[in-house]
């Protein structure tokens, strides 16, 4: 039975159910703080004890978590979060920004990234807020702890995440974006898409992920150039704003990166401020850092 949003969100069992005895969730718990720590103190490269202790576990399990989570050790770890390395992705990529815009999501050598193909609403579905449209959705967990997958019946409408206890927020607010759309439950129907979205194995050209952007045509056209962006790489805001042509709208585009309804397979983690800071992030500065940093482990096996 068909269910709207407005009540949805003060009914469903699945917003408020228990995700922290998950494995992963677990897991992404502790990365979490992890990850907390050798941001306030990457400067003094902490060892993998103190680390360890401040993530509540023993430097034994410290190591094979990130070993099994990212594919790299955590000292190599935490050189991916330290501001000089988004930095030095950033100079990177300036040198070589219209190349890595333009060749879209793979390149030779390179270890191929989400393929996706995408459409975007027309302006009359965009300002009837997704009126007639039924929206499917499911949390499950994954490397960055619980993901919100949304979908309709042309792909993917939605990828958002939360902490646990804190789901029914996450799912309010994305809700928001389609106010008379129909959200409809349905955990088992959008698994097989959080698994597409998260196994890097099931990235395959042949099998392209559609995604449904949802947004003005500036911040539809801000998110195609995100997608053009390479695993492993990162651009600023000002970058993004020339690419589209607006050179002076670099408020505008960090705004539009901030409003992307499909976190993750549109990477906006990869867009940093000019210096190379890593900014904000609508799910938290912290999740944006786990994604570089799974990219980078990603990269290496590559």
């Amino acid at each position: 039975m068909m269910t709207p949003a407005k009540n949805l969100a003060m009914t469903d069992p699945q917003l408020t159910r228990p995700g922290a005895q998950d494995a992963a969730l677990r897991d992404y718990d502790s990365v979490r703080r992890a990850i907390g720590y050798i941001s306030e103190h990457w400067r003094a490269q902490p060892a993998i004890e103190s680390i360890a202790e401040a993530a509540s576990v023993t430097p034994d399990e410290l190591h094979h978590l990130f070993r099994r989570w990212a594919g790299l050790t955590p000292k190599a770890f935490m050189q991916a979060l330290t501001l000089d390395h988004a930095k030095g992705l950033l100079r990177d990529s300036a040198s070589v920004l219209d190349a890595a815009l333009d060749s879209g999501l793979s390149g030779p050598g390179r270890l191929h990234d989400l393929f996706v193909t995408h459409e975007a609403m027309s302006p009359g579905e965009w300002k009837t807020g997704g009126a007639g449209m039924e929206l499917r959705y499911g949390f499950h967990p994954c490397p960055f702890g619980s993901s919100i997958v949304i979908s309709s019946e042309r792909g993917l409408a939605g990828l958002a995440f939360s902490d646990p206890g804190e789901e029914r927020p996450a799912f309010e607010d994305m809700a928001r974006r389609w106010p008379r759309a129909t959200f409809i439950a349905d955990q088992d129907g959008t698994a097989a898409m959080a698994r597409r979205i998260f196994d890097a194995k099931l990235w395959k050209p042949e099998q392209p992920l559609r995604v449904l952007l949802i947004g003005t045509d500036f911040e539809v056209r801000v998110w195609e150039t995100l997608l053009k962006i390479p695993m492993g790489r990162a651009v600023c805001y000002s970058d993004i704003a020339t690419k589209i042509e607006s050179p002076k709208a670099s408020r505008a585009v960090g705004a539009a990166v901030g409003k992307n309804p499909i976190s993750f397979v549109v990477p906006c983690h990869r867009a940093l401020g000019k210096s190379g800071a890593l900014t904000g992030y609508h799910w938290g500065i912290t999740r944006k850092q786990a994604m570089i940093g799974w990219e980078a482990g990603q990269v290496g096996m590559g």
